[in-house]
């Protein structure tokens, strides 16, 4: 089974670094744009099932690939939820202390009135389970926090960071039995 994982393409708070995991942004013309050209001159892979998170960027995203293939949403693929730090740069919380406090614990503490990374990779993993007992292809288009909490969680050996991706780019995994066992980079270079 091939299971890709495309991140949504560029929004707001992507353009200017904002804590925004459960802020329903649409994509930015720019991010349209970028999608648009990366299609022509990229391979994404299809498959038969097609998922999104419920946040629109994501359901946007799957729309400028894909056209209007059938595709479900999956409530646990919803990016971090960053509390009362949504919409906030890191810039304006450097000074707040709760901020500081979460900041030295974020991949095991929750953020005020939101989620911590261990919550974010429970909820993922749950959700994808059963696409991969499944064993058909499919295609997730979500978000970058929650495709490196499964990739982090699946290829030890890597920092968390080296798991996000550019808006717009993804993974596809080879699921062997249930289990992933090998990735490489999507959407794919024609050769």
């Amino acid at each position: 089974m091939k299971l890709t994982l495309i991140r949504h393409g560029i929004t707001h708070g992507n353009k200017y670094g904002l804590y925004y995991g459960a802020t329903d942004l649409p994509l930015l013309e720019e991010g349209i744009a970028e999608l648009r050209q990366r299609k022509l001159s990229h391979i994404y892979p299809t498959a038969p099932r097609y998922y999104t998170s419920p946040l629109q960027r994501t359901q946007q995203t799957l729309h400028e690939i894909y056209g209007d293939v059938p595709f479900t949403v999956v409530d646990g693929f919803r990016e971090m939820n960053f509390g009362v730090f949504e919409m906030r740069t890191v810039e304006d919380l450097k000074q707040d202390e709760a901020f500081v406090a979460w900041s030295r614990r974020m991949s095991t503490d929750r953020c005020p009135g939101g989620e911590s990374f261990v919550d974010v990779q429970r909820r993922a993993l749950e959700a994808v389970a059963p696409i991969l007992a499944s064993d058909e292809d499919a295609v997730c288009v979500i978000h970058g926090g929650v495709i490196a909490c499964l990739m982090f969680h699946w290829f030890p050996g890597k920092a968390f960071d080296d798991w996000m991706l550019h808006p717009g780019t993804g993974w596809q995994v080879t699921v062997e039995d249930g289990k992933p066992v090998s990735y490489v980079p999507a959407p794919f270079v024609p050769v």
